[in-house]
């Protein structure tokens, strides 16, 4: 027997054998789940061994990563910008806590995975195997019981179905991680039957339910509100051009939290800039107006971060309307004088129906058509992006500063001018996330048009993840640079851009071979001042020691090339202007922009040295 023919019959033998391994995968496949993202190890390989079956037939295609905290964040960064469950796996032990760090952003940022990780043999437990980690070793279930909503072993091959479909059905309703350990014995025994024996995406649909005693109180609030402002969080993304309708029916203005402003175009009329965290004097402004009477918070957690440090003056009193999906979140705001709990999208479109029948329809169309009309040449637009129409800069002079070396200000303002409109910005924990929250602008032509109805579709949620993308609350540093490749490989085609610092990169960067290896076009923008620059000002803003943050002088670009990768080191402003940043876009590949930014330029970001000082 030559061979060739070996390969083939035994490569037929793999292709009738339906393992564990293979009905998990089927079940994935079910959901239109593209991507399994992880590093294979020997606990793990009966599901790769599945994977590579799947694979074979047109399948889910295996994205290893160099180490298993980037698997998680390219899982969360390909679920955000998807619609899809996000899906990572490790081996056992090592493998299995590296997923930690990962798992832990996406269930602070509200984003569904499923975590996959492997255990030894059970006829082995309590035995000291090779990376022992069941409750007899290294407890993993017990470490992941913190930062997922449906955590367990499988211990038994008939567990493995109704198991798989909890932890699926959780992560979707609760927008959030699920994990499940499985023994390698349980992976690759062999099943009776042939496929799953339920419809999972007909499982995970969730019917839309609304609060209508609390829809009937908020219209009665908008109705005899003088002045009502709106609060945008990350969880109002499935509906946010329904409440600019809204906002435009009743003469109301919006701002939006930090990581809930990719979701509005900064050139919005009605828009007034971030609240929070490195946000904007017009947002503060605006809600400490006693004129105001009504605020209406849609959609986020009300965290330090995305309160203005909880402020009480202006967000969090009695003018204070908060809707939400998840009731957890309520509990942040008993100073409420409404609650309104309920699927996003429906609520706004009750409000929606109710409030066109007492005002003035053609308002929302009107804004929509005069924004676009303004940007519809090229021309236009370049002119038009060159502005920032309704909020207030902390440094409107550095904004425009072309000097040496470059102002972090400059940069943000210029990305949103070299690259295209539909350019989905991913920045990172620390200066690169300040600077980017307060100064970059990304113009989005889409204005009220978007529109969705909510529902799951195959397994996919809403997509629209935004235009500027952070991870506020568990603010893992390189969460970017995975999160990024993730994005790059649920939006092909479209440009991506991580904006990163020298600590984030020389603690994550190894991940940028991931895009390299799968030729995504990731534009990896690193923030370079030698130093961990939060640290370095928060320091100094916080009459601190000036302690720890000094970092190496490297040459990033020259770290990039030794990876394949195509690099560039901008020293002054005409480097990045001299690029050609459409071809950098159409690139096979991903690029490395090494820029020296100006170590003496302090981030705006007193809110946090404030809350600090308040301990």
């Amino acid at each position: 027997m030559t061979d060739e023919v070996a390969d083939r019959r035994g490569c037929e033998a793999n292709e009738s054998a339906f393992e564990a391994g293979d009905l998990l995968i089927s079940y994935l496949e079910q959901l239109g789940v593209e991507y399994l993202f992880g590093i294979p190890g020997g606990a793990i390989e009966p599901l790769y061994n599945a994977l590579a079956r799947s694979e074979r037939r047109g399948g889910i295609k295996p994205i290893v990563a160099r180490h298993e905290t980037g698997a998680a964040f390219m899982a969360e960064g390909y679920a955000r910008n998807s619609g899809r469950l996000g899906v990572c796996c490790s081996t056992t032990g090592p493998g299995a806590t590296n997923l930690i760090t990962g798992v832990s952003s996406a269930y602070e940022n509200q984003v569904p995975l499923l975590v996959i990780t492997a255990q030894t043999a059970l006829k082995h437990f309590g035995k000291r195997a090779f990376q022992e980690s069941a409750d007899t070793g290294i407890n993993i279930v017990g470490m992941f019981q913190f930062c997922t909503r449906f955590n367990t072993m499988v211990s038994h091959i008939e567990q493995l179905e109704q198991k798989l479909i909890t932890a699926v059905m959780t992560a979707m309703r609760d927008s959030a991680p699920v994990h499940l350990s499985i023994p390698v014995d349980i992976l690759k025994a062999r099943l009776p039957s042939t496929g799953p024996s339920y419809d999972l995406p007909t499982l995970i649909q969730q019917p839309h339910f609304q609060d209508e005693r609390g829809i009937k109180r908020l219209i009665e609030q908008i109705e005899r509100s003088s002045k009502i402002v709106f609060v945008l969080g990350s969880g109002s993304r499935e509906a946010e051009g329904l409440i600019l309708d809204v906002a435009a029916l009743v003469d109301a203005l919006v701002v939006t939290t930090p990581d809930g402003k990719g979701l509005v175009s900064p050139y919005h009329p009605l828009y007034r800039g971030v609240i929070g965290f490195a946000g904007h004097v017009s947002a503060s402004n605006l809600l400490a107006d006693p004129d105001v009477d009504t605020v209406i918070a849609v959609g986020t957690v009300i965290s330090e971060w995305t309160s203005n440090g909880w402020d009480t003056s202006s967000l969090l009193n009695e003018r204070l309307v908060h809707i939400e999906s998840e009731a957890s979140h309520l509990t942040r705001s008993p100073m409420s004088k409404i609650h309104v709990r309920g699927c996003i999208t429906s609520i706004f479109e009750t409000l929606s129906e109710n409030l066109r029948n007492k005002h003035d329809a053609h308002r929302v169309s009107g804004i929509d058509e005069d924004v676009r009309q303004s940007v519809r040449t090229e021309t236009a637009f370049r002119e038009k992006i060159e502005q920032v129409q309704h909020f207030e800069l902390a440094n409107m002079r550095k904004y425009y500063d072309d000097s040496a070396p470059i102002k972090p200000q400059w940069l943000m303002h210029r990305l949103a001018q070299l690259f295209p409109p539909n350019t989905r910005y991913l920045a990172d924990t620390g200066n690169s996330f300040a600077w980017a929250i307060h100064y970059l602008h990304p113009f989005d032509r889409r204005m009220n048009q978007r529109r969705t109805d909510g529902r799951h579709d195959n397994g996919r949620r809403q997509r629209n993840a935004g235009l500027f993308q952070c991870a506020l609350e568990f603010a893992s540093m390189g969460w970017a640079i995975g999160s990024s490749v993730g994005a790059a490989l649920a939006c092909p085609g479209e440009p991506i851009v991580c904006i990163t610092g020298d600590g984030s990169l020389l603690m994550s960067g190894q991940e940028m071979t991931v895009a390299q290896q799968h030729g995504l076009p990731v534009v990896f923008i690193i923030l370079n001042d030698s130093s961990l620059g939060m640290v370095k000002h928060g320091q100094l803003l916080g009459n601190a020691e000036s302690i720890g943050h000094q970092l190496p002088a490297v040459d990033f670009s020259a770290m990039a090339r030794a990876m394949g990768v195509v690099g560039y080191r901008i020293k002054q402003a005409q480097d990045l202007l001299d690029l050609n940043i459409q071809a950098i876009c159409s690139r096979n590949g991903p690029t490395v922009l090494d820029v020296l930014v100006d170590p003496d330029e302090v981030p705006p970001m007193d809110m946090r040295i404030e809350t600090l000082a308040s301990v």
